[in-house]
């Protein structure tokens, strides 16, 4: 139901503010109902504890809006052109975290040094290039960047996940600015040598099967 995932993109907005993810209404989160297809969105510019059900809006994958009363995002095209390039995308956050957006704005991937990393971000972080906000080249520079990871840095601006649902798209924002807070540290001491491919996979297979409950 449409309710259910505005509320799940409203706790996530939540969520990012808790773990220190943005700044006050900084970065949007969406999710995409997978009976109707249609794009449940946090609006511009609100804070996320004082949004209600009303606030989120509802498009299709072209952008035409179904529901809402407030502004839409500006980000709103660009979360549009992943979903219709990725089906198994169905939920995305975008944030400024501090750490993460630090390599951002060095145009430097961040790569899988930690086993932490390898369990829910999949691979090395890569920078997609420098576009404006809200252009197509911003959503097209992003969708190349995709692969097994679920992360793009952007550069000179901040970052995007996504998953199969808006709770995992959460867990990686959460867990790529963790990586990136301990590879920030690592290199202020030393030189942090990343993990072989191998071991990547073998840590993400074994957080996707074997960690957790059932």
């Amino acid at each position: 139901m449409l309710e259910d995932l505005k509320k799940e993109v409203i706790e996530a907005g939540k969520k990012l503010k808790e773990y220190k993810l943005i700044t006050l209404t900084g970065g949007n989160v969406s999710g995409r109902d997978k009976e109707t297809g249609y794009i449940v969105m946090t609006p511009s510019g609100m804070e996320y504890d004082l949004l209600n059900l009303e606030d989120i809006t509802v498009t299709d994958l072209d952008g035409n809006l179904i529901e809402g009363i407030r502004k839409q995002s500006s980000d709103l095209k660009t979360h549009l052109q992943i979903y219709r390039a990725k089906e198994e995308i169905n939920g995305i956050i975008h944030t400024h975290s501090s750490f993460a957006s630090c390599f951002a704005v060095l145009n430097e991937s961040i790569p899988v040094t930690s086993t932490t990393m390898a369990n829910e971000i999949g691979g090395e972080v890569p920078v997609s290039k420098y576009a404006p906000v809200g252009s197509d080249e911003l959503g097209i520079n992003i969708i190349e960047k995709i692969g097994e990871q679920k992360a793009v840095l952007l550069e000179s601006h901040g970052v995007f996940t996504y998953g199969e649902n808006v709770a995992h798209a959460l867990i990686a924002a959460v867990m790529l600015e963790d990586a990136a807070k301990v590879y920030y540290l690592a290199k202020s001491i030393g030189e942090p040598k990343a993990l072989p491919e191998e071991e990547v996979k073998r840590a993400s297979e074994l957080f996707k099967n074997v960690y957790g409950q059932k």
